[in-house]
């Protein structure tokens, strides 16, 4: 199977959990060029770089939502303000511990968040969210199987 996301951009402040995510992004067939950010800054740091055509832009970012000094919603915040060129086709999924209800809330209602996933990331999690944002099921000829399986 080729390669449906080109870049991904982690946002996590620990780094266990990146090593850990990492890996599981780098086996899994569906995912090339993983770019870690410690913190929030640093990934619109990045995301600047992205516009300035000086790094790759990213189909996918996982976002944490806590972080010290920037957290994931202020992040967002942040990335509002970014221009729509950089913004435009990247998907931002919530990769969280939190169960707070306030959190899950604010993720549906946020319009820049396309999903609410729990850490950590495992191939069944990776899978899911190929599923639901970004399979395109015209590709393949049998639609009754999933191009994901391994």
């Amino acid at each position: 199977m080729d390669t449906l996301i080109d870049c991904i951009l982690l946002i996590d402040d620990d780094k266990p959990t990146n090593f850990f995510n990492s890996t599981i992004l780098s086996k899994h067939h569906s995912f090339t060029n993983i770019h870690v950010k410690q913190s929030g800054k640093a990934a619109l740091e990045y995301l600047e770089e992205v516009g300035k055509g000086t790094a790759l832009k990213p189909t996918l970012i996982f976002l944490d939502l806590n972080m010290p000094a920037m957290n994931g919603w202020e992040f967002l915040d942040e990335y509002a303000k970014l221009s729509q060129d950089i913004t435009n086709d990247i998907t931002i999924i919530i990769l969280t511990t939190s169960s707070d209800s306030k959190d899950i809330e604010n993720s549906k209602t946020n319009i820049l968040v396309k999903d609410l996933v729990n850490k950590p990331l495992s191939f069944p999690t990776l899978n899911s969210v190929l599923e639901k944002h970004f399979f395109k099921p015209h590709v393949y000829e049998d639609l009754n199987k999933s191009p994901f399986s391994r």
